[in-house]
């Protein structure tokens, strides 16, 4: 997979629970890195009965998951205990090492691995830095931290311009070059 450029994903989905991970799967995908706050759940929520139930589906279809998040251990570890997944917190996403020591700890490499997060500047960037096909989701929730508000507003421009670009739910960016 050729790095994307820039903040743009792979593919876009309006969420999480909405993408076809079987047939991620049946193209070679074994691995998954996600975000967890407005990716899974509410920013700042506990793992809650879908999320864990969705981890579990992941698992028995063969993927094996780590969170990786720029939150600290209190709140990253409660939730990646609950849903069976190994974690990595305060990991300074965009930054390329998580993203390494995360495959690192699934076995996995940039070919069999997937990002799925709904933050553009981390989540998605961190994935092209690193040559990692990227899952882009809408947030599940609007009301967050002024921070992320302010990242917000330069990443809806672009959320617009892939949509008209791209479209919506296209898988064949995940599995190009041979996937």
């Amino acid at each position: 997979m050729k790095k994307s450029a820039g903040w743009l994903p792979s593919a876009y989905f309006h969420s999480i629970y909405s993408v076809d991970f079987e047939l991620l799967y049946r193209r070679g995908f074994r691995g998954v890195i996600l975000d967890i706050d407005n990716t899974l759940v509410p920013h700042g929520a506990k793992a809650d009965r879908r999320a864990r139930e969705f981890m579990e589906y992941l698992h028995d279809l063969g993927f094996d998951t780590c969170f990786l998040s720029n939150n600290d251990r209190a709140r990253v570890a409660p939730f990646a205990h609950a849903c069976q997944s190994s974690y990595i917190c305060k990991a300074g996403k965009p930054a390329v090492r998580g993203y390494v020591r995360a495959m690192k700890r699934m076995m996995t490499d940039r070919t069999s691995t997937l990002v799925v997060g709904d933050q553009l500047i981390t989540d998605i960037w961190g994935a092209n830095l690193t040559g990692i096909p990227s899952i882009l989701v809408d947030p599940i929730n609007r009301h967050e931290e002024i921070q992320i508000v302010l990242k917000r507003l330069i990443e809806w421009p672009v959320r617009r311009l892939y949509r008209w670009k791209k479209g919506m739910n296209s898988y064949d960016r995940l599995y190009a070059d041979g996937m």
